[in-house]
């Protein structure tokens, strides 16, 4: 699998995302910080024959323009007018964060949701560290990505991992610290949200995942009404690339339980 660069079309205020699919259930992806909307595509590959697909690039990421979000509110309005009709929506990282967010703002158009590698009640440490790293941004660079890609994917290259060096190296500077500033200052859904989804919820993520740990993907799942989680055995923090096929077999299960 490679993920070079595809088009584009313009999704409406400001957003710009890869379209697959003619007909079937409504899919909406949305990447983590950092990233682009070709991190999903070997998603996008695989669900686009029975499915309409969207991933979108995060406002700020990608071809979506920046307005200066300062909130996971902020970014859930620009993400929401997406929603037209009933949804089911992946979200990744800072991604799965959104999709559960748009979950309790758009009950009615939001039919299930899947959170891959989300966190949920940082450590301390944790805290701490994504905390140091927001501080650290100024606007004009992204910083060395080594570290960054060493958490996600382990020190040997890869395919993968050379394409998130892309994406890191030139992902717009605002867009990344506005979105990664928003990520370290949330904590995960709250309580009351996964108490509240009305929907299917798949809260998976890596056994290897140091930081959105198979315990908070447990923790979400219980207190989700119909949630449900997996940890994928081997697989760490970028599991929609390094574990597709996992990935989208139980995209595709919970389109089935969902739309």
């Amino acid at each position: 699998m490679t993920w070079t660069t595809r088009p584009r079309s313009d999704l409406g205020g400001g957003l710009a995302g890869i379209l697959a699919g003619d007909t079937g259930p409504r899919i909406l992806l949305i990447h983590g910080v950092g990233l682009r909307a070709e991190a999903w595509g070997a998603q996008l590959d695989a669900l686009a024959g029975g499915c309409q697909v969207i991933a979108v690039d995060m406002p700020g990421h990608g071809e979506s323009e920046g307005r200066n979000e300062s909130s996971l509110a902020d970014f859930a309005s620009r993400i929401a007018d997406l929603l037209d009709r009933p949804t089911l929506i992946a979200g990744h990282s800072m991604g799965a964060m959104l999709a559960a967010e748009l979950a309790r703002r758009a009950p009615d158009k939001v039919a299930g949701i899947a959170c891959l590698n989300a966190i949920h009640r940082r450590s301390p440490e944790a805290r701490q560290a994504v905390a140091e790293r927001a501080a650290q941004l100024d606007g004009r660079g992204t910083g060395d990505p080594e570290p960054t890609l060493t958490r996600w994917f382990g020190a040997a290259e890869s395919p993968a991992r050379a394409a998130c060096r892309d994406w890191l190296t030139h992902v717009d500077p605002m867009g990344y610290r506005a979105a990664y500033r928003v990520f370290a200052a949330e904590d995960g859904p709250a309580d009351d949200t996964l108490r509240g989804l009305a929907c299917p919820a798949l809260f998976m993520t890596g056994e290897l995942e140091p930081n959105s740990t198979p315990a908070m993907s447990h923790a979400m799942a219980g207190l989700a009404p119909q949630g449900r989680a997996v940890v994928l055995p081997d697989a760490a923090h970028m599991m929609p690339m390094t574990h597709a096929d996992e990935v989208t077999a139980e995209l595709t299960r919970l389109v089935e339980a969902s739309l």
